[in-house]
């Protein structure tokens, strides 16, 4: 990697999972000569825990922007030495921007990859169940008993993600995303309650095998996941046909976040893993396996097209019209949240 120092230290990363290329793992072990440990995370909530407890041993996490502004206000993360990071200059100012709202001044954090929280689906299974009427373009297809009932059979699936579902409950209600109030609170509860018998199960990352197998044939889950895990069926040759939608009513959007946080071990490491998953022709690869876009000015024109000129992977100007950011809630909502996330999981 240009630049890079040489480095004979230790590295450990906490990332999400089928998040990065082997390849531009080994990349950065054999130009740094760094001994990297990378494990993975299926949702936000695992991750702050290590963080919240102090410790964790990593050297760079990937928060969602969302969680990274309360972990920020905790005090978790080290300050950015911009000095360390020359590849900042590859970043997307309007986006580095929009995310000023959760670290502000750009100072904790650098966006990875963004996207968001969708409806995927397996073309022939839904065909068959529904016909051709299919509302797979709204939030109808699995909020609407008529539907979900009748696609229980065949398998739906959500994210474990309290703080990704019941915004998009809220959305479809026409509720503030954002609600800081209890009676919506209610009311998302109340929807996903009159479908719950018909979800298979939560889980935040069973779901992408299960729909490239022909397992499930719907799932609320993220976007890229969906494209990534097309690629699995075809390659399978068995049959089975991915499709994704961003409903019509909208969906969230959401951005994860390379962090340092603050007892860190391997501080210098941590810097030249970053700037390196900076340079445009390293983190455009990573785009093209994973199916999500890059905030990266130039990384983002080295992707392929499939994925660049997909709205429903890089959102048009429509779509991202139709999208909506999520704040953190006040400590009091977030555990009225907490407690009805528990309720709609347990089905009780």
């Amino acid at each position: 990697m240009p630049g890079a120092l040489a480095a004979t230290g230790e590295l450990r990363v906490y990332n999400w999972s089928d998040y990065i290329t082997p390849q531009a793992l080994t990349d950065f072990k054999n130009q740094t000569g760094i001994k990297l440990t990378y494990d993975v995370f299926d949702t936000n909530e695992a991750l702050e825990a290590k963080l919240l407890a102090g410790r964790s041993g990593y050297d760079v996490v990937v928060p969602s922007n969302t969680f990274l502004a309360k972990q920020v206000q905790a005090g978790v993360f080290l300050t950015l030495d911009r000095s360390k990071l020359p590849n900042w200059q590859y970043l997307d100012p309007t986006l580095m921007a929009l995310l000023q709202e959760n670290d502000p001044g750009n100072q904790h954090a650098i966006p990875y990859m963004y996207g968001t929280v969708i409806l995927g689906y397996n073309v022939d299974k839904v065909q068959a169940v529904l016909g051709d009427s299919a509302p797979v373009d709204s939030w109808d297809l699995i909020f609407k008993q008529e539907y979900a009932s009748k696609l229980a059979k065949c398998g739906i699936a959500f994210i474990d993600s309290p703080s990704d579902i019941i915004p998009i409950a809220l959305n479809y209600l026409k509720l503030s995303p954002n609600s800081t109030k209890v009676a919506d609170y209610e009311q998302a509860k109340a929807l996903l309650l009159s479908v719950r018998p018909y979800i298979r199960y939560f889980h935040s990352s069973k779901y992408m095998n299960d729909i490239a197998s022909g397992d499930i044939c719907v799932a609320i889950g993220y976007s890229g996941s969906f494209y990534q895990f097309g690629n699995v069926a075809k390659d399978a040759n068995n049959g089975v046909q991915v499709a994704m939608r961003q409903p019509k009513e909208g969906a969230p959007i959401w951005f994860d976040m390379l962090a340092i946080p603050k007892d860190a071990p391997d501080v210098d490491e941590a810097y030249q893993f970053i700037n390196y998953l900076l340079q445009p022709a390293v983190i455009a690869p990573i785009s093209d396996k994973t199916g999500y876009p890059n905030p990266n000015k130039e990384g983002i024109k080295q992707v392929k097209s499939e994925i660049r000129d997909n709205p429903d992977l890089v959102p048009s100007a429509a779509n991202m019209a139709r999208l909506f950011p999520l704040k953190p809630l006040p400590a009091k909502v977030e555990r009225v949240r907490t407690r009805i996330w528990n309720t709609i999981k347990s089905g009780t």
